[in-house]
């Protein structure tokens, strides 16, 4: 998010950390490790990696962060040591993996609506409101069903700028599923895809090119991660959730809509549309795509000490980063399915 904390997010950066295993003082091989994906959770496996690093001194990941589609298709080529995706992987991905694909939960997040919206600091979005407007239905920021949720708010009567991603993103994906399961037209066309034939748009670049794009545009909306969007101090709107209730971004709320999760064996689970009343709506697990077996038992035992470490000391950066903790249960689910890595 933030170039502070965003350097290694960016869609060509790479994050080359040094890290080590517990070696007792002896001299080892460097050990690298390739990695590409999702940028989505990139500024949490910088930290991540660094923290590790400070302990250890023979291990070297590279982690290219290109986005979810990207990360998908170099793990399906080999063109990696691991995988990174916020899309998950379709069973038709899986099976061209010929090593196994292990999917692993590593954190989660929200998914919130920036805007640049000339004298509104504060703004709500009925379901209806949101959905029409990336549609393409709802044009003016004074149309009736926006101005219904916001009483006392002068809205202008300006074009409505919508920015969309022009990259194939993990975090469209889990944004168009959203917007599918509230709205049988938006399912319908574009439907859920990493890069949807959007019916409106401009299109920018990863979470930096919308954000840019929002920012230098008055009247303009867009779709970031909402980390990203709380270190840059952009607006965020809020929300109407299934239950009829709005709901702003928050640890709490995106936890209320995780616990309506149940993960089944292949660890890929959707919360595309939760129910509880204090549930903020587009909430995600972003998933490490690792092989099911490694040729290299020095890569496999490093990515194993990794990986775990994200699992354990590793959690506690992800609120600060403005993710979404992991739930006890889920860490001991994916604990269980990294031994079986082999």
């Amino acid at each position: 998010m933030r170039f502070s904390r965003w350097a290694g997010a960016a869609a060509t950066a790479a994050l080359t950390i040094l890290l080590s295993s517990c070696g007792g003082g002896t001299s080892t091989a460097i050990v690298k490790l390739q990695g590409a994906g999702a940028s989505f959770p990139a500024p949490l496996y910088s930290k991540w990696f660094k923290a590790y690093g400070a302990a250890h001194q023979n291990i070297q990941v590279d982690y290219q962060s290109v986005g979810s589609g990207n990360g998908v298709k170099s793990f399906i080529d080999k063109t990696v040591d691991f995988g990174a995706s916020d899309a998950a992987m379709s069973p038709e991905e899986i099976a061209r993996v010929d090593a196994g694909a292990q999917l692993l939960p590593l954190t989660a997040g929200a998914i919130v609506l920036t805007y640049n919206v000339p004298g509104v600091s504060d703004l709500k979005l009925s379901r209806k409101a949101y959905t029409g407007i990336f549609l393409g239905k709802v044009k003016k920021w004074n149309d009736p069903v926006i101005v219904a949720a916001n009483p006392g708010v002068k809205l202008p009567d300006s074009d409505i700028n919508v920015v969309v991603r022009a990259d194939g993103s993990g975090t469209t994906f889990v944004f168009t599923k959203h917007l599918s399961a509230v709205s049988e037209e938006f399912a319908k066309s574009p439907g859920v895809n990493k890069m949807p034939n959007w019916a409106v748009g401009t299109k920018s670049k990863g979470n930096e090119g919308v954000t840019a794009s929002v920012k230098t545009t008055p009247g303009s909306i867009g779709y970031i991660e909402y980390g990203y969007a709380k270190s840059q101090n952009m607006p965020m709107a809020v929300l109407e959730n299934k239950s009829g209730a709005f709901v702003a971004a928050s640890t709490a709320s995106g936890q209320a809509a995780l616990a309506a999760a149940e993960f089944p064996e292949n660890l890929i689970a959707w919360v595309p549309d939760p129910e509880a009343k204090e549930a903020y709506p587009i909430v995600t697990y972003t998933w490490v795509l690792a092989y099911k077996t490694y040729a290299d038992k020095n890569k496999l035992e490093a990515l194993k000490g990794v990986l775990t470490y994200g699992l354990t000391e590793g959690q506690k950066d992800a609120e600060t980063l403005g993710y979404l903790p992991l739930p006890a249960p889920v860490v001991d689910k994916v604990k269980a399915a990294l031994a079986t890595i082999k």
